[in-house]
């Protein structure tokens, strides 16, 4: 015998349908799907760092298709996210000199050095805002044509950036030859140890 759902809890199955379908890592919830600038997103993985045994943040990687490689990232069309929720309060002005310290580790000299002024802007962006607690959270946002945009707390910091190496530069963090944190980039890339 078929009984009919009322409206409400089929709103509320719906909801809880669509929470379960949400990858939950650190506490952080990372939808299955995004939009940016018109174009869906997927996710392709999610994870924390970690610093000696503490949680720092939870980071999503979000793409057009799945990818297990910076290089495949970067070639696959479309907008890409990186979404990153803070677990700890951090000084912004220190998270801004290790995303220094990380895009330097993973590129030659020459190439670093063509980059130091975006780097500055970048760091300054995360100086200005002093300190992050654990909750508040900051996307990486490359648009084709318009270049890479930094939200914190949701809100836009200035103009794009719009050189695609500064991007490539800023993903090799986690996903470079030398990676802030292997089993996050694992984790970004969805790859099972």
């Amino acid at each position: 015998m078929w009984f009919p759902l009322r409206p409400a809890l089929l709103i509320l199955l719906l909801a809880l349908g669509q929470q379960a379908s949400a990858l939950e890592v650190g506490g952080v919830n990372f939808a299955p799907q995004i939009e940016v600038d018109g174009s869906k997103l997927e996710l392709n993985g999610a994870g924390v760092r970690y610093k000696a045994i503490f949680k720092v943040y939870a980071a999503g990687l979000y793409v057009s298709r799945k990818a297990d490689s910076l290089e495949e990232i970067l070639k696959a069309p479309g907008p890409k996210r990186m979404s990153i929720t803070m677990l700890r309060d951090i000084d912004a002005s220190e998270l801004g000199k290790l995303f220094s310290r990380g895009i330097e580790d993973n590129m030659d000299r020459a190439a670093f050095v063509q980059l130091i002024p975006g780097i500055m802007r970048m760091s300054q962006i995360f100086s200005d805002h002093k300190r992050l607690v654990a909750g508040d959270s900051f996307s990486l946002d490359w648009i084709p044509g318009q270049g890479l945009s930094i939200a914190v707390k949701g809100k836009v910091q200035g103009a794009p950036f719009k050189e695609p190496e500064f991007f490539a530069a800023l993903l090799g963090i986690w996903l470079g030859k030398a990676p802030a944190d292997w089993q996050l980039k694992n984790a970004l890339l969805d790859i099972k140890p």
